[in-house]
């Protein structure tokens, strides 16, 4: 395995960095990288456009690939892609591209493909997992431990990679963060939380609305746990925080849309969705629900919660046009499905789920495709979710590679991490798969299920200020947690994972290492699998100095080079923005 010094010395922040210049240094120390050691921190705060976690359009923004208000169909592409292409669309809907799930693609094409996720059947659930590695002992009641590792091991080497990134995706929306969790066994209550998100990604949204309303970790993180009806001797109300955020966040948003998603108008302002007494009304409806009445062990929070009928509101709750009253479980199912048909729910989520997978500004064009398909997938019924899929991913703006380069989103970090770890087989002989919270902006700036609050680590509207992307009316959400700052700190970070690995979770570099002596072939193979092939001539042209700088036939020159290739490539523009 690589030693330390296979690579430049970490990157450094100067003092010039508080004033906003782009000012970073390496150190050789006698590294391989040599005079190539340059093209670090180059290619690195490139990443960070001008700045104070801005960029272009070229860096995480997008234009629309298909002229807006057309009506150009889904497009299902039958003919094999080639290994670039097959690459590109794994990017898109996995946590990372290997060679063999590169050469599935190619076999059985982008609709087989899907098909066969589909039909696989779910990984050892993190609950299980949980139980199984011990971590149901008395001694981890009050803390967290476990829950990293089962969500990085089902991350890197499970295969039902579609269902995982479609969770993750649908976590981003539905955002619960364990951190948020005040009460015992919070590893297990997160996990069975995850589980609902895995379980229900193929499944009809409605059907996961339900579940997430009924789910301990959401109930305690937006604190409708053991939420009372209105008491009219002491004044008090229903807690309303889940009914707003359920609204706002998770089905129908700020204001009202049109299928493609713009705005509705009305004198010259948008429509909004719901006001204040929607809220309240709604707010009814969510009380007495308690969990069941088991002992204080983890299975009491894997089992959706229950009817409290001392807590419950029985008398008519108003919201959205619509009255429901009775109180209990009909109640809930009843508010559900008048938030379900609400309109705005298929260019909503439609839109949210396109920016997670693909491009961070998809055309009303492709908006109101995917839209469509969520409201009815052909066969008259609504909120399917593999339907929506299909459609997200098999769509002409999804799979027709751009001519510009102002089009995409930039990769999350988690996504960086599991791309290397993916690529390179990553394993963890132990099974403790301690990799730990990686949210310290000085590693990821980012852990997936430890979201700081219900509005995610990045806002799906987020525009950096002051940036051409604001000039052009594009967003960037993942640019929220990007700046000169973090973008060193993921340098710094992936210099160590793939120089050493972390823990005892560590690359396998031997297929690649036999091309290590080829430059060419080695980039060449970075920028497949990592990479999608997106790399530019001049980036690969820079990368392969750099690797060149050290002789192949030098004392560990073979993973000396493959190393710099690997980290220069992650560094890069090129690679940080999925086009």
């Amino acid at each position: 395995m690589m030693g330390r010094d296979i690579l430049a010395e970490p990157v450094a922040a100067t003092a010039d960095d508080e004033a906003g210049a782009p000012a970073v240094t390496t150190r050789s120390a006698g590294s391989a990288l040599g005079t190539g050691g340059a093209i670090l921190p180059l290619l690195a705060l490139a990443a960070c456009g001008d700045g104070g976690g801005g960029g272009t359009a070229s860096a995480g923004g997008s234009t629309s690939a298909t002229p807006a208000g057309t009506t150009a169909p889904v497009v299902v592409v039958n003919a094999a892609p080639t290994p670039t292409e097959a690459s590109r669309f794994l990017a898109q809907a996995t946590m990372g591209a290997t060679r063999s799930t590169i050469d599935a693609v190619v076999s059985r094409g982008y609709d087989g493909w899907l098909t066969d996720q589909f039909a696989m059947p779910r990984a050892t659930s993190h609950y299980d997992w949980l139980y199984a590695n011990g971590y149901a002992g008395e001694s981890n009641r009050f803390d967290m431990k476990g829950l990293d590792p089962t969500l990085w091991r089902q991350l890197i080497v499970e295969p039902d990679q579609l269902r995982q990134r479609v969770g993750m995706a649908l976590l981003d929306i539905f955002v619960v963060g364990v951190d948020g969790l005040i009460y015992s066994w919070r590893s297990f209550t997160m996990a069975s939380y995850l589980d609902i998100l895995l379980d229900n990604a193929f499944g009809n949204y409605r059907q996961l609305m339900g579940a997430v309303t009924t789910s301990f970790a959401m109930s305690t993180f937006l604190t409708y746990f053991q939420n009372r009806k209105a008491n009219p001797t002491t004044g008090t109300q229903p807690d309303e925080n889940y009914a707003r955020e359920l609204m706002q966040l998770f089905t129908i948003g700020l204001y009202q849309l049109n299928m493609d998603g713009s705005l509705k108008m009305s004198g010259g302002q948008p429509i909004e969705t719901y006001s204040q007494a929607d809220v309240s009304g709604l707010a009814r409806v969510f009380t007495g629900l308690v969990q069941p009445n088991f002992p204080d062990a983890p299975p009491r929070y894997l089992n959706p919660m229950v009817i409290n009928a001392g807590m419950n509101e029985t008398g008519p709750s108003s919201f959205l046009g619509t009255t429901v009253s009775g109180g209990g479980m009909a109640a809930i199912d009843a508010a559900l499905d008048t938030i379900f048909a609400h309109p705005n729910v298929p260019p909503f989520v439609s839109k949210q789920l396109i920016q997670r997978l693909v491009t961070s500004n998809p055309s009303p064009a492709y908006i109101n495709r995917v839209a469509s398909k969520f409201a009815d997938n052909g066969q008259g019924v609504r909120g399917d979710l593999k339907a929506v899929i299909r459609a997200i991913l098999l769509d002409s703006e999804a799979r027709t590679l751009p001519a510009s380069g102002a089009v995409g989103k930039l990769r999350e970090p988690v996504i960086r991490f599991t791309n290397w770890a993916r690529a390179f087989g990553a394993t963890s002989p132990s099974n403790a798969w301690a990799i730990g919270d990686t949210n310290a902006a000085t590693r990821l700036s980012q852990t997936k299920g430890r979201s700081p609050s219900v509005f995610n680590f990045y806002r799906p509207g987020y525009t950096p200020a002051g940036t051409s992307l604001a000039g052009s009316g594009l967003v960037a959400p993942e640019f929220q947690i990007t700046n000169e700052q973090t973008v060193i700190g993921y340098v710094n970070f992936m210099y160590g994972i793939i120089a050493n690995g972390i823990g005892d979770v560590k690359a396998d570099y031997t297929a690649i290492l036999a091309l290590a002596a080829d430059s060419k072939a080695l980039v060449d193979e970075i920028n497949l699998v990592l990479a999608a092939g997106q790399l530019s001539s001049a980036t690969q042209a820079a990368i392969r100095n750099a690797v060149d700088s050290v002789s192949a036939t030098a004392s560990d020159g073979p993973i000396n080079r493959v190393g710099i290739a690997i980290l220069l490539t992650m560094a890069s523009p090129d690679y940080l923005n999925l086009r």
